[in-house]
């Protein structure tokens, strides 16, 4: 890696911040000092993952690059892992079951890849749909993708173009590397040898992986049983003792109760419709307060609300859209409460919950209208149940 390299960087987050610890002489660039941006200038432009395509500086720089393809020629053997939901989860027990082989995980974990060791024997790379949007020249050895529903739509302008960046690997993929894709693309062209499925049964059929050996449950299982399917392709094993001693992050489906013994779920990692809808499933038959709301994304929220309106739900709207959650409400004829914000959807649901209830926050939507990150409005739940008993 030549760190004397002159390039400069679109973004002042973490990943941009990374890449200025190894390139010294790299200029950071916002909208604040914009003015002293040179659109003619041919100098490599490294993209940080949440600027969108659309934003000025992007359209006006030459030599558009992703971090990835900065480090195409250093990085080791890598598996890419993406997807619209499960990303995280399957990468964390990759990692887990992969870690005595010298493997390493980052990407768009809060881990940029520039903090990755370079002498590791394996990259794990959650990787987004933004990445992927940039990048042109690095390839994984091993893809990994989840199934593709509506999200970051704003971002990509439409859901066509949103799935072209999940494709986008395959397609550069090499004779020898392998992807697993969901069955839904089987007529896609490429060079990599691709094992098609559409759910964790067809994983178990051609894996020969015995699924009540593994000790979770959907949405998780279909992670599990991927994590399994890489390192089986990697050293011909299953291993169904390490996969299930993987105990689950906060934020995903995590059960907490508050002082009266009553059950709450924080799903603030559920930032889209797809991952909602999967998370009321093993509750479909109880009385449902569920907290929706913040910023959609641009997402089409009503195949969300085709599901609610059979449930025996009351919807507690907040965020920067909950107008419109208030008026889908209306036209489904689903109950619902004007919270506006998270602390009074938790003083609201504490006053209807009654017997046979299960209150979760499952949101649908991304955190940032009010908070730093979805784990922050996690937290920020835990709290508010925690203390409910001084409300």
């Amino acid at each position: 890696m030549n760190k004397n390299k002159k390039i400069r960087i679109l973004g002042k987050g973490l990943t941009a911040y990374s890449l200025k610890n190894i390139f010294k002489k790299a200029i950071l660039y916002d909208e604040g000092n914009y003015n002293t941006y040179d659109m003619n200038s041919n100098k490599t432009t490294i993209v940080s993952p949440g600027i969108s395509p659309s934003n000025h500086m992007v359209k006006k720089a030459k030599n558009l690059k992703s971090d990835y393809d900065l480090f195409a020629k250093q990085m080791p053997f890598s598996i890419w892992v993406s997807g619209t939901n499960g990303k995280t989860t399957t990468c964390e027990m990759l990692q887990h079951i992969l870690k005595k082989y010298k493997s390493v995980c980052g990407g768009n974990n809060g881990v940029p890849i520039s903090k990755l060791n370079i002498k590791a024997k394996i990259w794990i790379l959650e990787t987004s749909s933004f990445t992927l949007h940039y990048t042109n020249k690095a390839v994984p050895n091993l893809y990994i993708l989840l199934p593709i529903s509506e999200d970051h739509i704003s971002w990509h302008g439409s859901f066509e173009e949103y799935e072209k960046s999940k494709l986008k690997p395959l397609y550069s993929m090499k004779k020898g590397e392998v992807a697993i894709i969901p069955k839904k693309y089987k007529n896609i062209n490429s060079n990599a040898y691709i094992i098609f499925y559409d759910n964790s049964d067809d994983l178990c059929n051609i894996f020969n992986i015995e699924k009540n050996n593994i000790n979770f449950e959907e949405p998780f299982l279909l992670d599990a049983i991927l994590a399994l399917c890489a390192k089986k392709i990697l050293f011909d094993y299953i291993d169904y003792t390490k996969i299930n001693t993987f105990m689950l992050s906060e934020h995903k489906l995590e059960t907490i109760y508050d002082n009266k013994k009553r059950l709450w779920i924080n799903d603030s990692k559920a930032t889209n419709v797809d991952a909602t809808i999967k998370a009321l499933i093993p509750y479909m038959k109880n009385r449902i307060h569920i907290i929706l709301g913040g910023d959609d994304k641009g997402a089409n929220l009503i195949p969300l609300f085709e599901v609610l309106q059979n449930l025996e739900i009351i919807i507690y709207t907040i965020g920067s859209n909950y107008k419109y959650l208030i008026s889908l409400s209306k036209k489904y004829n689903i109950s619902y409460i004007k919270s506006k914000t998270l602390v009074q959807s938790v003083k609201d649901i504490s006053l209807n919950y009654n017997k046979n209830s299960i209150a979760i926050l499952s949101p649908a939507a991304s955190s940032l209208d009010q908070f730093k990150s979805y784990a922050h409005r996690g937290e920020e739940f835990k709290k508010l149940v925690y203390n409910l008993s001084f409300i």
